[in-house]
């Protein structure tokens, strides 16, 4: 089983013309994903790996069925599409796109929540439901040996850690259920709680890794949602790991990191409030990155028990 996306989605990609949109769509036809069209205003009529390409959404639509979209265009181009792609109501859109004014996606955002639309991202690397269907540019190349089918959800801020901590989990022993990178901007689209809810719900993973970084709060969120359910007497049922990166900087004050959301206010977002607050909620945490694995089974271990 898998969350958000299965080998029945069929698949758009905005962008599909550029040099990152016709790689994704390789990488994602390698992996026996469903792409049905492409849509680049003005480049209707082409055909990108014998893919069509429309001119809108709404074009695309009438000739076919799409479960979601893949926004890979410049970051000036982000809002309007994804903006097009809400307006036609495609349930699930994955956003590749970096560098998307905060002001822009905060209204594209705003937009989704109301017609209960799920964004993963921007600054996704995708979503891989392993064995299954994947979107995006994640598990291509080389990196498609980190990964293997089975039962532990992976949530991770950075795309390169989605891969890194796939492999780590796999060298455990553990296959991957559904693999999401969420993106590391200041604002995102689902996060760490939502997507820990989605993973309760299927019956085909039994545990949750989580690759967290310093800034925002989207951790601390799900350290308190978690929190809140062990007070009413309904925790949490599946185990959880965690490893929150950003040990270093805990001493260093302004310096800039490659992730736009890794910004500090106060003293939520530090590496140590989140650390203290996903303990008290029941979270496993790994201090160094590769012992996610080994904490899982022996957290499935003792869960059996």
């Amino acid at each position: 089983m898998a969350i958000l996306i299965n080998e029945t989605t069929q698949f758009l990609i905005q962008g599909i013309t550029g040099k990152q949109g016709q790689l994704a769509c390789q990488e994602m036809l390698k992996s026996g994903s469903t792409v049905v069209c492409g849509v680049t205003p003005g480049k209707g009529g082409q055909l990108v790996e014998g893919i069509p390409v429309y001119n809108s959404v709404s074009e695309a639509q009438q000739k076919h069925r799409i479960d979601a979209t893949i926004i890979i265009v410049p970051p000036q181009f982000a809002k309007a599409a994804i903006i097009e792609a809400i307006e036609n109501n495609i349930p699930l859109i994955n956003i590749i796109t970096e560098n998307i004014p905060v002001h822009d996606f905060a209204y594209c955002l705003a937009l989704a929540k109301n017609k209960n639309i799920t964004i993963i991202g921007p600054t996704s690397a995708g979503i891989y439901s392993v064995g299954m269907s994947k979107c995006g540019l994640i598990a291509s190349g080389k990196a498609k040996i980190a990964f293997t089918p089975g039962t532990i959800g992976v949530i991770s801020r950075s795309g390169g850690m989605s891969s890194e901590t796939s492999l780590v989990l796999t060298q455990a022993g553990l296959g991957q259920s559904t693999v999401i990178s969420i993106g590391s901007d200041r604002l995102m689209g689902t996060g760490f709680q939502e997507l820990v809810q989605e993973f309760e719900h299927d019956p085909g993973t039994q545990g949750i890794v989580l690759f967290g970084e310093i800034g925002g709060t989207a951790e601390e969120d799900l350290a308190d949602y978690l929190l809140k359910r062990k007070k009413d007497d309904n925790a949490f049922p599946k185990p959880i790991v965690a490893f929150i990166s950003g040990r270093f900087a805990a001493n260093i004050h302004n310096i800039s990191l490659g992730h736009a959301g890794a910004i500090i206010e106060g003293t939520r977002g530090t590496r140590e409030q989140k650390v203290k607050a996903l303990k008290e909620s029941g979270v496993i945490i790994a201090e160094v990155h590769h012992h996610v694995g080994e904490l899982m089974k022996t957290a499935l271990h003792q869960k059996s028990n």
